[in-house]
């Protein structure tokens, strides 16, 4: 019975879809008159606003983890998801007021309803529970990468979104625009993936045999090759376009000794290095308006934080992270033992707390220059607001985005099959078996039960 009930709340939203995409239909247009820019924004916009920015910031990234945890409240919050979209979209297009030019964020809106029919098609057909040894496995794959990709496709159409609200980022203003939301994004998604690595990753790291700076190497190399080759256009080089190329070339050089310093599952500062410059390089990095100027020099001491806070955590948080085969030929020289038994509770206290530094200052500086566009500071500077006020609306953003990044990662930890393994004062640094993978190694056959490598033999 409940099986038929989730097939029923997964295909709603389809039937739906198949009978109101045909009869919404909402003009979009190429020339707007100043009045059809300057109208008010009415209460449905408002509504279509904040709704789809509630289900795709905030409700599709709960329902994906709990997919990840296999918790049964999964299928019920994603099909209130999708019903919910439907809605926003209907919404989306029967308000009145304000018009927009048309845009990507009108297009995207009608690309995401592939992935959302894909995800439905694919969770129906699942439940279905038919061609166990054939089809059914990649359609398991096909469904968790689909699924994964919702934060992302959510968080670029919420970009598009508020690009269309302002109209930025058209004629000269687009390459500018791209740059800051693009490197900005990548700033925030590299702190999300940290923060993910360095509170419940951990298992995942010393499986692959590569420490985290090996793959951060690896990004900010083929990052930098793109970058050296597409931040200058024409013929005459001026100083952002040498300054934007050299960066490129900063990181693919520093990339490759990174590459080699981190083999063998090592780790190495000098991905920390090249944000440190690179964040030196953005404080230096002079504007038109003051206000920006400001704005950009507080992205870069705010990276240069992160790189710092980073080269703290590789040196004397975690020295490395050995692989789950790798033998412990003397447990009393372990490289994970961070403090003598005296002060290693005290130990493991710091490790929790100062591992949110990094990404934490990551996201805030992602944000900061995803905000510091020439379109954005003009707008600010024109309504008369000073760049300290601005900055702290940022940093203010940015605990919400970590908030909810942190959040949704203790819901992975305490849901669904990881809710035996949660513990009772809320640490989501444990994993099963629940013992914390930096506890420092045992001395004595009595203490084997706080192993930090792996399963205990034989149990």
């Amino acid at each position: 019975m409940s099986v038929r009930l989730d097939i029923a709340l997964r295909a709603l939203p389809v039937v739906l879809l198949a009978c109101i995409l045909p009869v919404t239909a909402h003009d979009h247009h190429d020339v707007l008159t100043e009045e059809e820019m300057n109208a008010p924004v009415d209460a449905i916009l408002w509504i279509h606003i904040f709704l789809q920015a509630a289900v795709w910031g905030v409700l599709f990234p709960i329902g994906m983890v709990l997919g990840l945890s296999r918790s049964r409240w999964h299928v019920p919050l994603q099909s209130a998801g999708f019903a919910l979209t439907l809605a926003g979209y209907i919404l989306g297009h029967s308000h009145k007021g304000r018009s927009f030019l048309a845009g990507p964020h009108g297009t995207m809106a009608n690309i995401m309803f592939i992935p959302i029919i894909l995800q439905l098609s694919l969770g129906i057909y699942l439940k279905l529970h038919i061609n166990e040894k054939s089809i059914r496995p990649y359609a398991v794959i096909a469904h968790g990468i689909v699924g994964k990709m919702y934060p992302v496709i959510g968080w670029v159409q919420m970009l598009f979104g508020a690009v269309t609200f302002r109209s930025y980022c058209r004629g000269g203003n687009l390459g500018q625009c791209l740059a800051h939301y693009i490197m900005g994004s990548g700033f925030i998604a590299y702190g999300t993936i940290m923060a993910i690595m360095l509170l419940v990753g951990e298992a995942w790291v010393r499986r692959s045999g590569r420490s985290p700076e090996w793959w951060d190497s690896w990004v900010i190399t083929l990052w930098g090759i793109v970058n050296t080759f597409t931040e200058h256009r024409g013929v005459h080089w001026s100083v952002k376009d040498m300054q934007h190329t050299i960066l490129g070339v900063l990181w693919w050089t520093g990339g490759i000794l990174g590459i080699f310093l981190a083999r063998n599952n090592q780790r190495t500062v000098v991905p920390s290095l090249i944000i440190i410059l690179t964040g030196w390089a953005m404080s230096e990095h002079a504007q038109a308006l003051m206000i920006s100027t400001k704005v950009h020099s507080t992205f870069g001491y705010t990276l240069m934080l992160a790189g710092l806070a980073r080269i703290i955590e590789v040196c004397f948080i975690v020295p490395k992270f050995t692989p789950e085969s790798a033998p412990v030929a003397d447990d009393n020289n372990s490289e994970h033992t961070l403090a003598d038994a005296s002060s290693n509770v005290n130990s493991a206290h710091a490790v929790k707390t100062f591992r949110h530094l990094p990404p934490f200052l990551l996201v805030c500086s992602g944000l900061i220059f995803m905000s510091a566009t020439d379109e954005e500071t003009h707008f600010v500077h024109d309504e008369g607001m000073d760049h300290v006020t601005y900055l702290l609306i940022m940093y203010s953003t940015s605990f919400v985005i970590y908030t909810l990044v942190v959040g949704l990662i203790h819901l992975y930890t305490v849901s669904g099959r990881n809710a035996a393994s949660a513990t009772k004062d809320g640490s989501i640094e444990l994993r099963t078996p629940t013992t914390k993978w930096y506890s420092r190694v045992p001395n004595t056959a009595e203490d084997t039960e706080n192993h930090i490598i792996g399963d205990e033999d034989d149990e």
